[in-house]
Order: C-alpha cells, then sequence, then structure tokens
C-alpha cells in the first residue's frame, strides 16, 4: 500500500480513539442491559425532579369525597366523569396512590445516594489507611469491619436502629455503616495490589510523601472497583431502607416512602392488592435498574471480562 493511501486520523478522532474514558462512554452505551438500566433510571430521575409537575395530588393530604382504597380509575376506562382521575387508585388514608408513588421516586434517590455517599467515604478512608500502613493498624482496622460482616446486614441494620431510635436519618445511619465494610474492602484490595508497583516506589524514590503517594498514585486506581460497587451499593441501600420502613424503623408516617406505603397497606393484600403491588413494583424496578448498570460498568471497567453484553 502506497503512502497515499494510509488514512489520517484527525486529531479530534486521535484523541478519540485514545482517551479510555470515551471509549467507556461508548462501551457502556453499547451494552444491553445497562442501555435498559439506564432508561429505567432516567425514568425515575425524571419522576424525582419534575415530581411536584407530574403528581396531581399532595402526596401528604388526605382528600375529600373518595372512597378508601377504590381501584385505580381512568375516564377512558369507564371512571365516572364526576370524580377526579386516580390511575392508581385510593389508598387506605384517602390519598392518592400514583402522587406518592411519584414523590417516592425523590425520596428513593436521596436515601441511596446519600447512604452510599457516606460508606465509601468513610469506608474507603479505612481501607486506604490499612492497605498503606499495613501491620497492627491492618489487623485492627480489619478484623473490626470482619466483626460487622458477620452479622446479616438486615439483622445488623435493626440492631442499629433499635439503639439509636426509629426515624429515617438513624436507618440511613445504620445502613451506612453496614455498608462501609464492603467498601473498605474493596479499597484496601486496591492499594494492596498497586502499592509496590514500579511507579508508586519510582514516587517514594523522588521525595514524594506518604500522603501524596496514596492520593495521587495508589487511590485512582481503585475507582473503577468503587464505582461499580457503589452502583451496586445504592441498589443495596434502597431495598434495605424499603425493608426497614415496612418494619416501622425508617420512614415515619405520613412520608411518601415506597417500604412504608408497603407496611401501611400490609394487610390490604387480598381485597386491595394494587396498594401492595404498585409500591412493590416501583421498588424492584429502581433496583433493578442499579443492578443493570452496575453489571454493564463491571462488564465494561474490568478488563477480565467480555466487553459487550
Amino acid at each position: 500500500m502506497s503512502e497515499n493511501n494510509v488514512p489520517v486520523l484527525s486529531a479530534d478522532a486521535m484523541h478519540e480513539r485514545d482517551n479510555p474514558y470515551v471509549l467507556m462512554g461508548k462501551r457502556i452505551f453499547q451494552h444491553r442491559s445497562a442501555q435498559l438500566g439506564m432508561f429505567l433510571l432516567g425514568v425515575l430521575i425524571f419522576c424525582a425532579i419534575f415530581a411536584q409537575q407530574i403528581a396531581p395530588f399532595d402526596p401528604l393530604i388526605q382528600l375529600d369525597n373518595v372512597k378508601r382504597r377504590s381501584t385505580p380509575c381512568i375516564h377512558l376506562f369507564g371512571c365516572p366523569a364526576d370524580q377526579p382521575e386516580h390511575i392508581m387508585g385510593i389508598d387506605g388514608n384517602s390519598r392518592d396512590l400514583f402522587s406518592r408513588i411519584i414523590y417516592g421516586s425523590r425520596l428513593s434517590l436521596q436515601i441511596g445516594i446519600a447512604t452510599v455517599s457516606f460508606a465509601i467515604l468513610l469506608g474507603g478512608l479505612l481501607g486506604a489507611v490499612a492497605g498503606f500502613v499495613g501491620g497492627w493498624l491492618d489487623d485492627v482496622i480489619m478484623r473490626t469491619l470482619d466483626v460487622l460482616m458477620a452479622f446479616p446486614s438486615l439483622l445488623l441494620a435493626i440492631a442499629i436502629v433499635s439503639v439509636l431510635g426509629p426515624g429515617l436519618i438513624n436507618a440511613l445511619l445504620a445502613i451506612a455503616i453496614v455498608d462501609i465494610p464492603i467498601f473498605a474492602r474493596v479499597v484496601r484490595a486496591s492499594v494492596l495490589s498497586v502499592k509496590e508497583l514500579d511507579y508508586v516506589m519510582a514516587s517514594k524514590a523522588q521525595g514524594a510523601s506518604d500522603l501524596r503517594v496514596l492520593v495521587t498514585r495508589i487511590m485512582p486506581n481503585a475507582l473503577t472497583p468503587l464505582i461499580v460497587q457503589g452502583t451496586l451499593g445504592i441498589a443495596s441501600a434502597i431495598l434495605s431502607a424499603a425493608a426497614l420502613s415496612f418494619l416501622g424503623l425508617g420512614a415515619e408516617f405520613p412520608t411518601p416512602e415506597w417500604g412504608l406505603m408497603l407496611g401501611e397497606e400490609r394487610n390490604s393484600v387480598f381485597n386491595a392488592p394494587f396498594l401492595v403491588f404498585l409500591p412493590g413494583m416501583a421498588i424492584m424496578l429502581t433496583v433493578l435498574s442499579f443492578n443493570l448498570i452496575g453489571d454493564g460498568l463491571r462488564d465494561v471497567l474490568d478488563p477480565r471480562l467480555v466487553h459487550g453484553g
């Protein structure tokens, strides 16, 4: 082939080809499971942002002239013209179920992001210190976290909330404490696998402080597993918060929280099953979206796995 036939890449094309973040973005958007997860999460985020515009009623206000636990009703399918539309029905406290589920999406995102952020911050710090310093400090930190991991996560969260007292804030704190060992182990494993590599030793030889080496050379290698574990952790946090609220240890009446909505109507599963089914579906789809995105990120970011999906 002559030199005139050799394709010449523009600077932008070469940058796009060599930039790992661009390649990662392309792969994640081409991953079929991640595509479905991002679509579901996009719907959730849209509902959370525009909840006030989407919800036709105030989720906390009891409505007048409505029948408690009335079934979903849309004019197009025979709903009386003199009654307002309640497309998901009315709950046992005369509140519009659709409005409560829409506002519940906002609370679920806040729960997942807040708990995982706290767990990553504290767990990542403990894992980094344990892996980098080593010795007796590593043993003390990791054995303490091993004790926490020995308990079933939900039972440990229930025990913590029982000590702190019921309430959404205490429930979020309990869930975050339960998740700390998971993120600490992820960061510690990354630190141990990197801290003896040549470029880390070269930085130390050039006089870089231990803190600088840890922050600039070692910790960036822990970001990939943290991103994957954090995405999956959000799904777990939402599910755990719903379980605690269902048991009466999380969100309190009349907060529009999906687990609390299930707990309030658990005795109506036979005479008004939609009051249990619809909030349960909201929890299931939300957890599914984060799990699908987490699986996609794992496939894209882990070089040992086959990309695609």
